[in-house]
C-alpha cells in the first residue's frame, strides 16, 4: 500500500456538474390583487359607526383608543382576529389569545398582517362598529384603491 506523503497538498474538491444540475431561472411570483372592500350596508347598525386612520409601529400595532373605548375594550379586554371578506376583523371573544394592550394599543397578529401585506409604518383604515361589537382594520392602500376604482370615468383614462 502505498502511503501520500503529508507535505502534498490534498486535491480541491470538484463538484460534478451531471450530478448538480444548475439551477433553474426562476421569476418572483406574482403579488396577489389586492383586498377588495366588502359591500357598503345599510342599516341602523352603522349608525353609531366611527372611522380613524392609524399606522403600524414596528411591532404592529396600531393606536386606536378612541375606537376601542367607543367599543367598550379595555386594556386587557379578549379580542378574536379574522380575515373576512378582504378586511381584518376584529371581534370580543372571551376565549380569544389576543387582548387590548396595557397602553390600549392594539396588537395585529403577525400572521394576519403578512396575510395582508401590512409592514411597519403602513397606514390603515379602522371602522369601529358598536352595535355588531367589531372593528374593521383595511391598509389604507386598498380603500385608496376602491375609491379611485369607484369614481374612476371613461373621461379619465
Amino acid at each position: 500500500m502505498s502511503r501520500v506523503p503529508s507535505n502534498v497538498p490534498a486535491p480541491a474538491e470538484q463538484m460534478i456538474a451531471a450530478l448538480i444540475p444548475a439551477p433553474l431561472p426562476r421569476a418572483s411570483p406574482p403579488r396577489p390583487p389586492l383586498p377588495r372592500l366588502p359591500a357598503p350596508r345599510t342599516g341602523p347598525d352603522l349608525a353609531d359607526a366611527q372611522l380613524d386612520v392609524g399606522r403600524l409601529d414596528p411591532s404592529g400595532r396600531i393606536s386606536a383608543r378612541p375606537l376601542l373605548h367607543r367599543l367598550g375594550w379595555p386594556p386587557g379586554h379578549r379580542i378574536q382576529f379574522d380575515i373576512a371578506h378582504d378586511a381584518i376583523t376584529a371581534t370580543s371573544s372571551p376565549t380569544a389569545r389576543h387582548t387590548v394592550g396595557a397602553t390600549g394599543l392594539l396588537a395585529i397578529p403577525s400572521a394576519i398582517r403578512q396575510l395582508c401585506h401590512l409592514t411597519a409604518g403602513d397606514v390603515v383604515v379602522l371602522l369601529a362598529n358598536p352595535g355588531r361589537d367589531l372593528l374593521l382594520i383595511h391598509p389604507a392602500r386598498t380603500v385608496a384603491q376602491f375609491l379611485a376604482e369607484r369614481f374612476a370615468t371613461d373621461d379619465d383614462a
